[in-house]
């Protein structure tokens, strides 16, 4: 180990610009990648801004008393779906429509009684907000005794799922693609290194050295390589979202764990990019 370690540290010594060279043009590919990302965690980000609006509302029969109402809704927020039960009495319920429906002021001060119902609004967690859940929930309420009518805006929740599966299909089959470029780039940057250094891998046979043993340099060589490409990608997408989020519009940056992540495809992306390159060169002497 302590050999592979002093070759792969030589060939940095032998060829100084070459290896800057690879390292630079891992970090532009993966940069390039990790800018998807950004795209792909902004607009995830987005779609769950717009998700956390997905609830489901109870309305209820009138005369129902509060202690039905107390029970039910520990009873609902039992569900495993249900993150929160808030309930809103006739009196919210009209203070709210004379707040937010200022066009009809006149109307609701005219009223000689409340005609809005009281209401129980279910808020889900997270996992659970699409259609399927959202309709599982609703059916349920429909089963209380005292619900009179049950609401969750159904056309409106089965286009954000549409929306969700369109997304990450796309998010997939573009990263894939990205990921596959990024091999190709460093699988051709290694073997430039492999190329130049063809000579002492012909005389290693010679002497009787193994595959593995040839191997063994490149790949860390290309692991080192797809690392600090990776943390100069990363360092290049902080600089990218930095300027978008100065002048342009606000979004948001990669979590530690995420750029973390990065950096750990970049080493294994460079360390398949070698074992592909060195591969194909064995077998060709």
């Amino acid at each position: 180990m302590r050999l592979v370690l002093r070759e792969t540290l030589n060939a940095f010594r032998r060829a100084p610009l070459l290896s800057a060279l690879s390292i630079t043009t891992i970090a532009f590919s993966l940069f390039v990648f990790g800018l998807f990302g950004l795209v792909a965690v902004n607009l995830r980000r987005a779609i769950g801004s717009v998700a956390e609006r997905v609830e489901v509302v109870a309305y209820l029969k009138r005369g129902t008393s509060l202690e039905t109402i107390t029970v039910a809704s520990a009873d609902i927020e039992a569900f495993p779906e249900v993150e929160r039960v808030a309930h809103v009495s006739e009196l919210e319920a009209l203070a709210r429509a004379r707040r937010d429906l200022t066009e009809f002021q006149d109307i609701f001060q005219d009223l000689e009684a409340n005609p809005l119902p009281a209401s129980l609004e279910v808020r889900l967690k997270p996992p659970f907000r699409d259609a399927t859940h959202v309709a599982e929930v609703a059916r349920r309420l429909r089963s209380f005794a005292f619900v009179d009518d049950v609401r969750y805006g159904r056309d409106w929740v089965e286009k954000l799922d549409r929306l969700r599966n369109i997304a990450g299909a796309v998010g997939t089959v573009v990263g894939a693609a990205f990921a596959l470029v990024a091999i190709i780039i460093i699988g051709t940057t290694i073997r430039m290194a492999v190329l130049q250094r063809s000579r002492e891998i012909a005389i290693m046979r010679l002497v009787g050295a193994t595959d593995r043993f040839i191997r063994m340099p490149f790949l860390l060589e290309g692991l080192v390589k797809g690392t600090l490409g990776g943390v100069l990608a990363v360092g290049l997408s902080l600089g990218a979202w930095a300027l978008i989020n100065s002048a342009l519009i606000r979004a948001a940056f990669f979590s530690p764990a995420q750029a973390a992540l990065g950096i750990v495809a970049g080493g294994l992306l460079g360390f398949v990019g070698s074992a592909l390159a060195v591969g194909r060169h064995l077998r060709s002497v």
